[in-house]
C-alpha cells in the first residue's frame, strides 16, 4: 500500500505549523496568568484574544460556524466546549481552557486544566487536582506512545492504560476524541483516547495530531447544554481536558504547542523531542 499523502505533511508544511503552535501556547500562558477566583470566563477569553491579535493570528475557534469566542472555558462538571461569559470563577473550581490559533493558513490546538485553590475545601481541591494530574499524565503517555508507535491506535491504548493504572475509576469520554490538524483545526484521522479494535493509520513522518484526553470523575455519559455547545457530565462529576498538537518528522517528534517541544513531559519516558528541521 502506498503512502496516504492526505494525512501526511511535507517537511515545509511541518515548519509552517511551528509558529501557530507557539502562539497557541502563549494564549494559554496569558490565561494561566490571570485565572483566579473572582475572574470571569469572559476575561480569560479576552486575555487569549489579545495574544492572538498581537501576533497577527486569528482564533481558529472563531472560524467554526456559530462560535464567536477565542477560547472555550469549561468549569467543574463541564468537560469541553464551554462558552466564555459572565460566570465568575469560585475558589476550588476546576477550569479547562481550550485554545487554538491560525497563522498563515496553519493551525495549533491545545488545552490545559487549572484547579483554583481553596483552603476551606482541601478535600475537594485535592480530588480535582488528582483528576487533572491523571488527565495530563494520560496526555503525555499518549504522546510518548506516538514517539514509537506503528499505528495511531497505540495512542488510545496508552491513554486508557494510564487512566486505568491510576485506579480511580475515572471515565474517558467516547463521543469526543482527538484529531489530525493542519490547514484546518480538525482534520482526519480521529485520535481515540481508548482502545479500539482498529489500529488506524500508520505513524509516519508528516503526521500531525491533536491528542486530547477528556477524563471525568465518574461516568463518561455526557449531554450538550441548552447553549448547544457546552458538554457536561450527566452524573455531575468533574471533568478535565488536556491537549497538545504533536508533529512526527524524520528526526522524531515535536510538541508544537509546548515551548520546550515537550521535553519536560517526555523526560520521564526517556524520550527527547527533536525540533523540526
Amino acid at each position: 500500500m502506498g503512502l496516504r499523502r492526505g494525512i501526511y505533511k511535507t517537511p515545509a508544511q511541518l515548519r509552517g505549523m511551528v509558529e501557530p503552535g507557539l502562539i497557541t501556547a502563549r494564549m494559554l500562558d496569558a490565561v494561566r496568568e490571570i485565572v483566579a477566583p473572582g475572574v470571569t470566563t469572559l476575561e480569560l477569553d479576552a486575555a487569549a484574544s489579545r495574544v492572538v491579535k498581537q501576533h497577527g493570528a486569528e482564533s481558529n475557534f472563531q472560524l467554526v460556524r456559530g462560535y464567536r469566542h477565542t477560547v472555550c472555558t469549561s468549569v467543574n462538571q463541564q468537560v469541553v466546549h464551554g462558552i466564555p461569559g459572565d460566570r465568575v470563577l469560585q475558589a476550588g473550581d476546576i477550569v479547562s481552557i481550550d485554545a487554538g490559533a491560525q497563522f498563515k493558513g496553519w493551525n495549533g490546538d491545545s488545552a490545559i486544566t487549572v484547579v483554583l485553590p481553596d483552603p476551606a475545601q482541601p478535600q475537594l481541591v485535592a480530588a480535582r487536582e488528582e483528576l487533572s494530574r491523571v488527565t495530563e499524565g494520560s496526555l503525555w503517555a499518549g504522546i510518548a506512545a506516538l514517539a514509537h508507535a506503528k499505528h495511531i491506535g497505540e495512542i488510545g491504548d496508552a491513554v486508557q492504560g494510564h487512566v486505568e493504572a491510576a485506579g480511580h475509576g475515572y471515565g474517558i469520554l467516547r463521543d469526543y476524541v482527538g484529531h489530525g490538524i493542519g490547514r484546518k483545526m480538525h482534520e482526519s484521522p480521529s485520535v481515540f483516547n481508548y482502545r479500539t479494535a482498529d489500529l488506524g493509520p500508520a505513524v509516519r513522518p508528516g503526521l500531525v495530531l491533536a491528542i486530547e484526553p477528556m477524563i471525568v470523575g465518574g461516568s463518561e455519559e455526557t449531554f450538550v447544554e441548552d447553549d448547544d455547545w457546552t458538554v457536561s457530565t450527566v452524573d455531575g462529576t468533574d471533568g478535565s481536558h488536556w491537549e497538545h498538537s504533536v508533529a512526527v518528522h524524520d528526526g522524531g517528534i515535536w510538541v508544537l504547542t509546548a515551548h520546550d517541544g515537550g521535553a519536560a513531559g517526555l523526560a520521564p519516558y526517556g524520550i527527547t523531542p527533536t525540533p523540526i528541521p
